[in-house]
């Protein structure tokens, strides 16, 4: 009987302590919760893709709560995320507009010839360091799919050599930009349709002899454009998306039929 009353309150007293010590490491070690910070990052979309030019969706919120990041700082969640974010922080979320990504390229195998076949490690970049081609066209899309591997939404596909983005799936996190060796994508306003599926700034003959689809730096784009939005820089047009209204002029004209039409007219 001795035995189990000892027992018992040994127990007991372990038990105080431990509990005693519990509370005492609580209070030690408690970090504040900031209201506005969480609810910030319960707002953001969960990407966690660094295309904000944070680490990740909990940075994002914590700059934001202490007024380093716009509250429209996420490209991802466009507007809407943006508005939600305001209302959190007491501020105005101002005009923003969620991006796609956009392949400048449209040398698919239909229209560059093709340097052969490639067995190897399937990597842009390291292709691209290792100065290996595979069409006519020094500037083009290497067509391995690293930006298709990168993409969280799998948004991306290769076809005919040349990587093709779904602009329903595309979320603009960026990774694609990032990855790609040559640059050949860029973010575009969601709403705007008209871009230049090119990347080649050699002249135009030499891009001729490359690519039956590659710009020409003919500037006929420029001279159809009502609102000066689409200019030839280095041989290769351009187009300036705030000011582009979509008329489609540019890409009527173009005899290379190299700029994407404005939804209506495709």
């Amino acid at each position: 009987m001795n035995t189990i009353l000892i027992t018992t309150i040994v127990i007991t007293v372990v038990g105080i302590i431990v509990g005693y010590g519990l509370v005492y490491t609580s209070k030690k070690f408690h970090v504040e919760v900031n209201e506005q910070e969480a609810a910030v990052r319960e707002a953001l979309p969960g990407n966690n893709c660094g295309a904000c030019g944070y680490a990740g969706c909990d940075a994002m919120a914590a700059a934001i709560a202490r007024g380093e990041a716009p509250v429209n700082g996420c490209p991802v969640g466009g507007k809407p995320v943006a508005e939600r974010i305001g209302a959190i922080m007491g501020a105005e979320a101002g005009d923003v507009e969620r991006k796609v990504a956009f392949v400048r390229c449209k040398g698919s195998c239909e229209y560059t010839g093709n340097q052969g076949n490639y067995i190897g490690l399937p990597d842009c970049r390291n292709a691209a360091m290792n100065g290996i081609r595979f069409t006519d066209c020094d500037y083009g899309c290497l067509g391995l799919g690293s930006c298709v591997r990168v993409c969280p939404e799998q948004a991306i596909t290769v076809r005919d050599g040349v990587a093709l983005v779904n602009r329903n799936k595309c979320v603009g996190c960026g990774l694609c930009v990032k990855t790609c060796p040559r640059g050949l994508i860029e973010l575009v306003p969601e709403s705007k349709h008209v871009s230049v599926q090119c990347s080649n700034r050699d002249k135009g003959p030499q891009v001729k002899k490359v690519c039956s689809a590659g710009c020409i730096g003919c500037m006929l784009c420029t001279k159809q454009c009502p609102a000066d939005a689409i200019h030839v820089e280095g041989n290769l047009a351009h187009v300036d998306y705030e000011a582009c209204v979509q008329c489609g002029a540019c890409a009527a004209k173009c005899p290379s039929k190299v700029i994407t039409p404005p939804v209506g007219q495709q």
